[in-house]
């Protein structure tokens, strides 16, 4: 029983180091049915700071495009700059909300 905690908390840590890999590798390599709920649920919560990742480019992308001004004074590039902000701002918040929630799982796991 103590094998499969381990695996359980090791998917939910792996967002350190390899966030796709170890729960995708234990999810296939385990038999027991709640490694695997655990492990699926890793990577989920590995692939929500990821999607919010390329929605930040995403809005980066398009406010760079769509305020793009010469005059570095006029409204347009403050507009972009506080789009811009406020996404990474939005960004951090996330996963550093999923770093915490991974490393609470893996505690509750263990215990």
């Amino acid at each position: 029983m103590e094998n499969q905690k381990i695996l359980s908390a090791f998917s939910y840590l792996s967002v350190f180091f390899a966030p796709f890999i170890v729960p995708l590798i234990v999810y296939f390599v385990s038999k027991d049915s709640d490694v695997k709920r655990h492990s699926i649920r890793a990577l989920i919560s590995h692939l929500i700071p990821f999607v919010f990742g390329i929605i930040f480019f995403a809005v980066f992308v398009f406010s760079t495009v769509s305020f793009n001004t010469y005059d570095p004074y006029s409204s347009g590039s403050n507009t972009f700059m506080i789009v811009w902000l406020a996404s990474f701002v939005i960004y951090l918040l996330v996963s550093l909300g999923i770093v915490i929630w991974n490393i609470i799982q893996a505690v509750r796991v263990i215990r």
